[in-house]
């Protein structure tokens, strides 16, 4: 550069160096006393709390020194743009900066009459939790909330919950007819005083089962000619129903023996199969004898001839054998003709409980009664009625189930619920396939074990008939269901 061109600029750039320095003036350090730090810092502080104020607006130099780090080069600082309005986001930030600068600003010494500038670079890291928290809408005229709408809504909610078990309570007791307890039969013991002695006694006594006698009446009427468990198989192929009529009482009662032996794990139609067959094949003990089913004949047949002709029951194998040596004991021991009693009937092999309380109260039998005949069938009913305590001895075996019933049911029914509840199982209550929408137990909800939907499709059965509706002992959930379906198609 020449000097005629460096004395033409001298004054310029004297001037601009005089209008740099003037207007960094305000960022030059002072040696002030500490009062005056306190100050500054106490503006300082007064400035971050305007901030937060919505109304405040930040001026042109608040809003460069926002911008302003103490490491960065101040001519950087000047030069760098500005924004035209700083959001809260922006304010906070800058806050924060500025109060971080603030802390690592350098020492400075009094009386030294210059700044000076720290040697080391500090870096801060900031670590920021983020709180998500519901926005608050403010209006200019009231303060409306955001929150408390929700929470007007939650409560809303809460209370349209609370509200759902006492709707389905008056349902249910308007609807649903109060429903018994149905208890099992059960002991109880009690304490008498005598006034005698003057001493206390226990007895004992069972109580029956819950409307027992409501259940046994009813399946008595479908039992009924023209009822839905009329005509079963044992009222025609009963082992009672099998004993040739145009015999004598002594083989009339045999037959009847020999029927019951035949019946276990048989049915019905096979075993008079099987009846039929010996009392027309079973060949004759001698010569000019008759022909069929009587002791003589049993005693005298091949057991090999014998196992064919039964060939079609269940175990034939071993009732062959328990044929042939029942007869030699009745025989021997019983001058030809069954026993008299139910102990000397089941001391024949392969009799049981039910064979001989059956065969002593059957029309061809003795017809005596001594107990009740319990088969599979009235074995599982009672059960499926609670009739006996679930679980309990008396619920396991049929031999258990006829103890129970003994120890409570009437005499005078011993006889009949065989007859009554095998004809049931086999023609309505069958252990597969149960036809609970022919059942007035079921159609009744008397039933607690009845399929629903056969019971529903029975009742709209009878209505499309125009048959006498049973449903008048519908159980709860039923009543329930149908209460709130009317009112969701109501509304």
């Amino acid at each position: 550069m020449t000097t005629a061109a460096a004395s033409a600029d001298g004054p310029q750039r004297r001037r601009s160096t005089r209008m740099a320095a003037g207007s960094l003036a305000r960022f030059r350090y002072r040696e002030d006393d500490d009062s005056s730090d306190s100050d500054s810092g106490a503006k300082r502080e007064e400035r971050e709390v305007d901030d937060d104020d919505d109304d405040h607006k930040p001026s042109d130099d608040e809003s460069s020194l926002s911008e302003l780090s103490f490491n960065s080069d101040i001519e950087d600082a000047i030069s760098a743009p500005r924004k035209k309005k700083a959001t809260k986001a922006t304010r906070a930030k800058a806050t924060t900066r500025t109060t971080v600068a603030a802390a690592a600003a350098p020492t400075r010494y009094a009386g030294a009459g210059k700044r000076k500038r720290a040697a080391t670079t500090t870096t801060t890291t900031t670590t920021t939790t983020v709180v998500t928290t519901l926005p608050t809408h403010k209006k200019r005229n009231g303060a409306v909330k955001l929150e408390d709408t929700l929470l007007e809504i939650k409560r809303e909610i809460k209370s349209e919950e609370q509200d759902e078990p006492s709707k389905l309570a008056s349902i249910r007791q308007k609807s649903a007819s109060p429903r018994k307890v149905r208890k099992p039969a059960r002991t109880i013991t009690t304490k008498v005083l005598h006034s005698a002695s003057g001493g206390e006694k226990e007895e004992t006594h069972v109580e029956p089962p819950t409307d027992w006698e409501l259940f046994y009446n009813l399946v008595k009427e479908m039992r009924q000619p023209g009822g839905p468990a009329a005509n079963a198989a044992v009222d025609t192929m009963g082992c009672e129903r099998l004993a040739m009529a145009s015999a004598s009482p002594r083989d009339r009662r045999f037959h009847t023996l020999v029927a019951l032996m035949l019946s276990s794990q048989t049915k019905d139609t096979v075993n008079a199969v099987a009846m039929a067959r010996l009392q027309s094949e079973l060949p004759p003990h001698e010569p000019g004898a008759p022909a069929g089913l009587n002791l003589e004949n049993m005693l005298a047949v091949d057991p090999t001839l014998l196992n064919q002709l039964i060939w079609q029951v269940g175990f034939h194998n071993n009732k062959t054998k328990y044929l042939k040596q029942a007869a030699v004991i009745l025989r021997d021991q019983w001058g030809g003709d069954i026993p008299p009693t139910a102990e000397g009937l089941m001391a024949l092999p392969g009799v049981g409980p039910k064979m001989a309380y059956l065969c002593l109260a059957a029309e061809h039998g003795w017809n005596r009664v001594e107990g009740i005949g319990v088969d599979v069938h009235v074995h599982r009913i009672t059960n499926l009625w609670g009739w006996q305590k679930p679980g309990s001895a008396a619920a396991k075996t049929p031999e258990g189930t006829r103890l129970a019933l003994q120890s409570w049911l009437p005499r005078d029914k011993w006889k009949e619920i065989n007859w009554l509840l095998v004809g049931f199982g086999q023609a309505v209550c069958l252990p597969q396939g149960a036809k609970c929408g022919d059942c007035t137990l079921g159609l009744r909800g008397l039933c607690r074990a009845a399929n629903r939907k056969k019971v529903a499709d029975g009742r709209k059965k009878r209505k499309e008939l125009g048959l006498e509706d049973l449903a008048n002992g519908q159980d709860e959930d039923t009543a329930i269901k149908d209460e709130v379906k009317g009112e969701e198609d109501s509304d």
